[in-house]
Formats: structure tokens, sequence, C-alpha cells
């Protein structure tokens, strides 16, 4: 029997009214989020801006539990937790009052193509005329420059004014970019845009990215949201992470050749140069090794630690 997409979701009763709501900020975590950059967009917006329940997807018909296994917690005798994954739909309004929906929570690994739909439906009930995805992507650049983002969207005016770094490649598909993808051919205007996250702090939570994603969808949709707080800790991770590299004449290098590409790309027409080039820049697990051996280098000399907290390159 044919299952139709609105059986994936529930409407909260407070949503039968169908408020017109003109834009739906996208970001589900699944493979590609560098530096937690969409995790901490979803998160940000929760916590700085008033929400309500819109939709709720049913998770165990779209989560694959065994590549992705949900946390239980365990006490003495028993179990008296379970992490239960969410994909959800939120009615949001910024600072102004202005709504818009946020889709976020664990990625679908089953049904994209009626995940997809089910989601279009929600995007015509609602009268939303933009999409914005937001994810972090890692990228040869320096955490002491300003943070950029890699845009893409349905139609090319949509995204006017940005750069494109990249020509004809194919990489592994997201749910994200499939309901872009989709949406495009039925239609809708929908955007991405990418903070591009240094190569090097993919696996840290890099706020200046959250801050950057937030100011873009801002800017794009027209939307007032506050950034005071995700600035505050971009600033407390950027000085931890330079206390490290200050600490080392290899890191150091590395980051200096960075900056000297980032550089280039900026002050040229260039289409490549936010790419690091392997020839000369050394990738992120050479990166990684070099930090730890470092580390442990300087725990035999003197058995000092790093600053505890900060960021691992």
């Amino acid at each position: 029997m044919l299952r139709t997409p609105d059986e994936l979701y529930r409407l909260e009763t407070n949503a039968q009214a169908g408020e017109v709501v003109p834009v739906l900020v996208h970001t589900l975590q699944g493979m590609m989020d560098a530096g937690h950059a969409g995790a901490l967009v979803a998160s940000h917006l929760l916590s700085s801006l008033p929400s309500e329940r819109l939709a709720t997807f049913d998770a165990d018909q779209l989560i694959d539990y065994r590549s992705r296994r949900p946390t239980m917690t365990f006490e003495s005798t028993g179990w008296v937790g379970y992490d239960a994954p969410e994909i959800v739909v939120d009615l949001m309004r910024d600072t102004a009052g202005a709504p818009f929906l946020l889709l976020h929570g664990a990625e679908p690994d089953l049904q994209w193509e009626r995940f997809t739909q089910a989601v279009v439906e929600i995007v015509q009930k609602f009268g939303v005329r933009t999409t914005i995805g937001v994810h972090g992507i890692p990228m040869g650049v320096p955490h002491t420059r300003p943070t950029t983002v890699t845009a893409h969207a349905t139609r090319p005016d949509l995204v006017a004014g940005h750069p494109a770094v990249f020509g004809t490649i194919q990489v592994p598909g997201s749910a994200g970019a499939h309901l872009e993808f989709r949406l495009g051919q039925q239609g809708h205007d929908a955007l991405g845009f990418a903070a591009n996250v240094p190569h090097y702090l993919t696996q840290t939570d890099y706020p200046q990215a959250a801050a950057e994603l937030i100011r873009q969808v801002g800017r794009r949709a027209g939307l007032t949201i506050p950034v005071g707080e995700l600035d505050a800790a971009a600033h407390e991770v950027t000085a931890a992470i330079d206390r490290q590299v200050a600490q080392s004449e290899e890191i150091g290098a590395v980051v200096e050749a960075l900056e000297q590409q980032f550089d280039a790309f900026v002050g040229s027409d260039g289409r490549s140069g936010l790419l690091a080039e392997p020839t000369q820049i050394p990738t992120a697990d050479e990166i990684g090794a070099e930090f730890e051996a470092f580390l442990a280098e300087r725990a035999r000399g003197d058995g000092s630690e790093p600053d505890e907290g900060a960021p691992s390159l």
C-alpha cells in the first residue's frame, strides 16, 4: 500500500490555523556539519527566541538506529534514560516578532523522497516563499580571518554577490541538499549557506561560523536575530586557539600559510583560492598529528597540560 507523505509527520493543534510564514530555515544533523555550525545555529535560535512546536516527524520511520545509535543512560542496575532522536519544525519569532519556521533535528537516513515531499507540503501549507539551509563545511581557511560562506541556490540571482568557489563537482548527498534540489524542481525558491570552517577545527564547536550563518539568514530573509552570545563565545574560542598556535612553530607556520592563501584569494578574482592546495598546505590529519606530537613532547619536557577546555587542533 502506498504511504502518503503526510503520514510521516503530525501537526500540532495550534498549527491548524495556518498562519502565513514566509521563511523556513533548516539544519539537519548528519554526516557533514563542520564546526557544528548548523547545530549551533539551531541551539542558539531556540535559546534566544520564542518558539512553539509546529510539526513532529515520525523518527522511527526515518532513522536507521544501527548506523546512528541513540544514547541510553545506565545507572547501577538498570536503564534510566533514552535520548530519542527528533526531527521537528518549530514556529520561531525574531526580536521584531516576524515569524519563520525552523526544521531541525537528526538528518533522515531513510525515505528521502517521501520526507522531502512532506516538507514541501508544510512549505505550501504555511505559505513559505523561501527556504534556507545552513551547515558548516571544512575548508582551507585560517581561524584568524573573518568567516566566509559558500552560497548555493535554485536560481543564481538568489545568491548574487557571493563568489562561485566551486566548478562542477560530485559529493555525497544530504537530506538538506536533496530538499533544496527538489524544491527547485517544483518552482520554489531555496538556497543554502555553508560556513567555511578551518579544516583543522572541524570536530570542535566553532561559534564564529554559526554567527556568520545567522547573519546571512537575517540579511536574506529580513529577520532580526541577535548573535551577541555567539560572538562572545567566538572570541573565547579564538583566544584559546591562538594560545595553542603560539606554542608551536610548526602549527604557526601552517596557519601563516593559510593566511597568505586566504589574503591572495580576497585580493584577486581567482575562484579556487579558498581551497587548500594539497601540495602547499598540510591536510587536517597532518595538522592534527603535528599538534598531538607537540603536546606529547611538551608533556615529556615539563609535565604541563594544554589549556583546559581549549579546542584541539
